[in-house]
């Protein structure tokens, strides 16, 4: 009998060696490496011949797609659920997840049932948890399992509309010699979950830890099986939650979805402008607001800056939900262009909320709020301000400006300043609001101060 060949797979990343290493040279994990059994591939016993169809038969008009009943949720999926595919949900721990996803068992709108399958919690504990958020329903079936074929045998024989894994990292195959959450574990178990879904067409949501750094647990290629990922964000300190796509097969990955957790679960925020303002200091120095996109949706986003003395050689440069490159980029124009030396002090930047602001149109708030600490002036608090800026102190123009001068007019905002070439357009979605157009980094803070804004109507500055 053939002596049967051995392999190492690392548990993070997925990564195979042929022999046990301290350090996984792909992610840099340490200790990661598990031995397995390399078994041969199992033949299927024949041929199946494909069945070809015409791209003009497909039906592709949106009957695919359910109701969840949660709004936000509608939002990030794209318009709602697609029939038959795989949601991967990540997360912190105590984030919400699980939570979510049982809120969607008491309020989706199916034709079938809804299956709801927990490897981490028994059936009394799923219980408590359910009446906690009042989740009743007829609809809904649940178990405790983590055996792989058992699972899949009970949505062959229910056919439910969806079906809930909490966790994938739970489930196992006997008949792979490896523990549950390994690499090969997780990838088979998904793979049998994928093949399911598209055979069965059902809509299923698998729920995957995270690692220390934040990323999902398990091989990378967990990632590219899946329809759909979809991440909360937040901090369990705070009573908001955003669920963000970052992929989507059937939808912008552009959106988000803004919760709010209370004591009966997670509750949507329709307003999440007012809600990034809440608790906002008008008079404090170094406060900005940008109104900021978020797919289609137009966010209002408090940047705060701290500008002070350093204690250290070498001053520190911080920034939270910006990016601190780009924080630190701004800074140097600033010292270059506008002459603010900032060499012996301390300069931190944050994005109020807990949100993440990734684009560029944000880079005039920034300039602005850190020029407002260090001078100590603070910017006009019924003013918006929005604009790229290059590195030589120009500031650029953004895009969607109509919607973001919109949504500043509904939360009661008077001015705002935009790019030059920009102006045009803002002026024409503008009704009761101010705009005042700018052309460089100069006549912005110019601009801003309370003392400076309000003096030039509509005109360029």
């Amino acid at each position: 009998m053939a002596k049967k060949k051995s392999k190492y797979i690392c548990d993070t990343c997925g990564y195979e060696s042929s022999g046990w290493l301290g350090k996984c040279p792909s992610c840099s994990e340490w200790n990661s490496f598990r031995e397995e059994i390399d078994e041969p591939p199992v033949s299927r016993g024949g041929i199946r011949r494909i069945v070809l169809t015409g791209i003009n038969d497909i039906r592709a008009d949106g009957s695919e797609r359910m109701e969840t009943g949660i709004g936000e949720m509608n939002r990030v999926l794209g318009g709602g659920l697609v029939k038959g595919s795989i949601v991967l949900v990540g997360g912190d721990p105590g984030i919400g997840k699980s939570t979510v996803l049982l809120q969607l068992c008491k309020k989706a709108v199916t034709p079938g049932e809804i299956l709801y399958i927990s490897g981490e919690e028994s059936l009394a504990q799923l219980g408590i948890r359910a009446r906690r958020l009042g989740v009743v329903s007829d609809k809904l079936k649940i178990a405790a399992e983590t055996d792989l074929e058992s699972i899949v045998d009970c949505i062959e024989d229910i056919k439910p509309s969806i079906a809930i894994i909490d966790s994938i990292q739970t489930v196992y195959s006997s008949r792979i010699p490896s523990v549950p959450g390994s690499a090969t574990q997780i990838r088979n178990s998904t793979l049998a979950f994928m093949e399911t879904a598209k055979k069965l067409d059902v809509s299923i949501f698998l729920v995957g830890h995270v690692t220390k750094e934040g990323s999902l647990a398990g091989p990378k290629i967990l990632e590219h099986m899946v329809d759909t990922v979809l991440y909360f964000e937040g901090d369990r300190s705070n009573n908001f939650r955003i669920l963000r796509a970052v992929k989507n097969r059937f939808g912008s990955t552009n959106e988000i979805g803004v919760f709010e957790m209370t004591n009966s679960g997670l509750e949507e925020v329709s307003n999440p402008s007012a809600m990034m303002l809440s608790g906002r200091n008008n008079d404090a120095c170094g406060s900005c607001v940008i109104p900021t996109l978020e797919g289609t949706r137009p966010v209002l986003v408090e940047i705060q800056a701290l500008v002070c003395a350093s204690a250290y050689a070498v001053p520190r440069r911080m920034s939270t939900g910006i990016d601190q490159n780009r924080a630190t980029m701004l800074t140097g124009v600033l010292e270059k262009v506008m002459g603010i030396m900032m060499g012996n002090c301390d300069v931190y930047v944050n994005a109020a909320g807990g949100i993440k602001v990734v684009e560029p149109a944000c880079d005039l708030a920034i300039v602005c709020s850190i020029a407002s600490s260090f001078k100590g002036k603070p910017v006009d608090k019924n003013a918006v301000i929005m604009g790229e800026i290059g590195l030589t102190g120009e500031v650029r123009a953004v895009s969607n400006v109509e919607k973001r001068i919109k949504e500043a007019e509904k939360m009661g905002f008077e001015y705002a300043v935009v790019p030059a070439e920009n102006a045009k357009a803002a002026s024409k979605a503008a009704e009761t609001i101010e705009i005042v157009a700018v052309r460089d980094a100069r006549q912005a803070l110019d601009a801003i101060f309370v003392t400076h804004i309000g003096m030039g109507g509509k005109n360029e500055r």
